[in-house]
């Protein structure tokens, strides 16, 4: 509770220093703020159990431990806005205080424990979204991500109220305990069908936040089109936020209607998966690429829900997400530091770095290794407890189609390696101008990548 109150206290704070006549320092408290609210957020791991807004938030180590990720992720992902500091971007004050402000969203969703919480975290995350997907105004396909964004975003939230809606209709409870409780109750069997249409609508509207197909269509043009600094916020923060509240929502409320929904989760699970995948071996554009890859990640995702484990299935979606953003925050920095000077997001943009970059490289490789799955990653790790989950329960089958099409992401994560090792330099090609924290903070997220994927055990057993 406390990290939210910072957090919002500092965004509208922040908003005030804008007036600065410079922005050097909104990085840096930007950054203090987010360090402090991560310690708080650690102190609060001994504290136990708290409930407050009469038990809507409620405060336990499944909530801390995500808000952890979320909070590591975007202090991982501030230095690489370096940019807008030295151009003297006058918006960045506000483009700061929409990220905290998402970032309270985000903590709302791993810790509600009432639906309306849940759909007042993911507006406020959402809306903040929409703002800086538009961030750059002078790009046409900037604003054309907002817009596609905002209008797709807006008639996801319509489906997902209305189905939140509807489970109270015929449950009579926005808790998540009682919620669960009126589910498995044999005596409300007269409103299932009333509840049924209530569970998928809010499960279509959840799978659309997380970019899940067949709900996806809006991510690859809103992440290519948004500016690559605030792509990697969504690709990141809004998925690990987004499965967090999904996991929840599915095993307290839902758990009595599992043999409706897992149907329906499966099938999306698969698709998400074959669409991911697929979709990435065609794409010309590292960023597109990446976007694809997201989807692809949704899906192994999927894979622990569809599990229905707590303890597994919780663990794995935990250690998932944190392997995932440390190095899809490593990936996106890496290509917006080339894109910036090349002004190219396309394979032969990367060319030759290695000669160029070697730091560079050396993260675009174990980022692209550890999205892969490939060994000694946190990624692999991540894939490993998520598929350990699903073979536990008997998935053998949709553990084996999984393996399958991460044998085919090895094909298009290599591709970005492949152009900074083998490809020739762009024409005019000069050394990509790294900063000092920015280089810091590179090899403090190959680093993190490295450890997860030797050490596993220090985090995997959390929760």
């Amino acid at each position: 509770m406390i990290s939210l109150v910072i957090l919002s206290v500092f965004g509208i704070i922040n908003l005030f220093l804008g007036f600065l006549r410079s922005n050097k320092l909104l990085l840096p408290l930007a950054m203090l703020v987010l360090a402090i609210v991560f310690g708080v957020n650690a102190y609060d791991w001994s504290l136990g159990t708290q409930s407050f807004f009469s038990e809507m938030l409620v405060v336990d180590r499944y909530a801390v431990a995500f808000t952890g990720i979320v909070v590591l992720t975007t202090l991982l992902l501030l230095p690489f806005s370096e940019k807008y500091v030295r151009e003297g971007e006058a918006n960045l004050a506000e483009y700061y205080s929409l990220l905290l402000f998402a970032l309270v969203g985000a903590i709302m969703m791993v810790a509600y424990n009432n639906m309306l919480m849940l759909f007042i975290g993911i507006e406020i995350l959402s809306i903040s979204m929409y703002v800086v997907a538009g961030a750059d105004k002078r790009s046409a396909r900037s604003n054309e991500a907002a817009l596609k964004y905002f209008l797709m975003g807006a008639f996801a939230t319509g489906i997902l109220l209305f189905g939140v809606a509807l489970v109270y209709g015929a449950t009579g409870t926005f808790y998540l305990s009682e919620l669960g409780a009126a589910v498995a109750n044999p005596a409300n069997a007269e409103f299932a069908p009333l509840l049924y249409i209530g569970i998928l609508l809010v499960i279509i509207g959840i799978s659309f936040k997380v970019g899940a197909a067949p709900f996806h269509f809006w991510t690859p043009d809103v992440y290519e089109g948004s500016p690559t600094f605030f792509t990697a916020y969504m690709s990141t923060v809004v998925k690990t936020a987004g499965f967090a509240a999904f996991f929840k929502l599915l095993f307290v409320g839902f758990g009595g209607a599992q043999s409706f929904w897992l149907p329906t989760v499966l099938a999306i699970t698969i698709l998400t998966l074959l669409v991911g995948n697929l979709g990435a071996v065609a794409q010309t554009s590292v960023k597109r690429m990446l976007a694809y890859s997201s989807i692809s990640h949704a899906g192994y995702l999927f894979i622990a829900l569809v599990a229905f484990d707590q303890s597994l299935s919780a663990n794995g979606i935990f250690f998932y997400s944190l392997a995932y953003s440390v190095a899809t925050v490593s990936a996106f920095a890496v290509l917006k530091l080339v894109a910036d000077q090349r002004q190219r997001e396309d394979y032969d943009g990367l060319g030759g770095l290695y000669r160029t970059n070697p730091l560079l490289a050396g993260c675009l490789t174990l980022s692209m290794l550890s999205l892969a799955g490939i060994p000694l990653t946190g990624g692999f790790f991540g894939k490993f407890f998520v598929f350990s989950a699903a073979v536990n329960q008997g998935y053998i089958g949709l553990v084996v189609f999984a393996v399958v099409m991460s044998m085919i992401s090895i094909y298009y994560y290599l591709r970005p390696v492949i152009a900074a090792y083998l490809r020739p330099l762009p024409e005019n090609a000069q050394p990509v101008q790294v900063s000092s924290l920015q280089s810091v903070m590179l090899v403090v997220l190959a680093l993190l990548t490295v450890v997860l994927g030797v050490l596993p055990g220090l985090v995997s057993g959390l929760l």
